[in-house]
């Protein structure tokens, strides 16, 4: 049996955003939280490294336009705990062919949730944004709330803010076991803790962890490539110069994100990019797992967060989480079981 203070009323297992937010949630609710990381912090092995990241309303779903709403306020609120600027509002340009599809159904999703958003036609396409080079026939839509997040200083306060708030955060602790229970031992590289739940925010690295505790989920880690293009006329493409995030639909299937120059002067960021698992484990209820994120899950974090502390301790989830059920996956019947 652990000593009384290994005990825990939450284990994280995972420091990128989304385990970071959800201890978060945890400490801030007086929980008593334990956040454990195999890397040394910082680190660049998951999705959550990096300087840059997109925030934004626009998607094609209602779910995700409707928690962004809070997602917009816990970060601003993060922003004001920190003293530091976590957010930067450049407005988002999406960019399609006027008959494209999900470009209508974005523009749907934000006038039905009464998002500012101004559509451009071509001609007027070219004029607000010249360095812009624009197929024929493609069209804009312009999200303005729609901006950067500065990841690293995001991670950076949100794990100072969990240590404010009473929480533990070990990195350079890998986990090599976990038994189920009423109450959950996880055994690590340095000792054995124990929580009355345990919430999993493992990346890559999550069906390593679940494999043992009798499921495996269908996910695929995901390799992005980030590029940066120099400027041709250094600074046209900075955020001073009112220059947007965009998103590019014209190369299906994929979608080609891009930045103004920030991270590195002189440089533009550009990446080519589906719903989250939010879920208690099958048989073990007081095991919650969060995956599925790379992509865009980092904007999502705060409520995504939210929801995982929700999960596990019982609560009612502030948000329909049918879309993120693991009941959704048909061969994940009880062979996986």
């Amino acid at each position: 049996m652990a000593a009384q203070k290994d005990l825990y009323d939450a284990i994280v297992i995972g420091a990128g955003i989304q385990g970071c937010f959800t201890a978060y949630h945890l400490a801030k609710h007086r929980k008593r939280v334990l956040l454990l990381e195999q890397f040394f912090l910082p680190h660049s092995r998951g999705s959550s490294h990096g300087q840059s990241r997109i925030i934004r309303r626009a998607y094609p779903e209602d779910f995700y336009t409707q928690m962004m709403a809070e997602c917009y306020q816990i970060w601003a609120q993060l922003e004001h705990e920190a003293g530091t600027q976590l957010y930067r509002q450049t407005g988002l340009l999406l960019l399609g062919m006027k008959e494209n599809a999900e470009l209508k159904i974005i523009q749907a999703t934000l006038s039905r949730q009464g998002v500012e958003h101004q559509c451009l036609p071509s001609e007027e396409l070219k004029q607000r944004f010249p360095n812009i080079r624009l197929a024929r026939g493609e069209v804009g839509l312009l999200e303005k709330s729609g901006g950067v997040l500065y990841a690293d200083k995001a991670l950076r306060a949100l794990q100072d803010a969990i240590r404010q708030l009473g929480g533990i955060v070990h990195d350079g602790e890998k986990v090599m076991e976990i038994k189920p229970g009423l109450l959950v031992v996880v055994k690590t590289t340095s000792r054995s803790y124990q929580a009355k739940s345990l919430i999993i925010t493992a990346g890559p690295w999550t069906n390593r962890l679940l494999r043992p505790l009798g499921i495996e989920l269908p996910l695929q880690t995901l390799r992005i490539n980030v590029c940066y293009w120099r400027e041709k006329v250094p600074g046209s493409y900075g955020v001073s110069q009112a220059f947007p995030c965009f998103l590019g639909f014209s190369l299906a299937p994929y979608h080609i994100y891009g930045l103004p120059s920030g991270e590195y002067p002189g440089l533009m960021k550009n990446t080519p990019d589906e719903h989250f698992i939010l879920d208690r484990h099958p048989k073990y209820d007081n095991i919650v797992i969060g995956a599925g994120f790379s992509g865009h899950g980092f904007k999502l974090s705060p409520v995504v967060g939210k929801i995982l502390y929700e999960l596990s301790m019982k609560l009612m989830p502030s948000y329909d989480l049918t879309p993120f059920r693991i009941s959704r996956f048909p061969s994940l019947g009880k062979a996986h079981m």
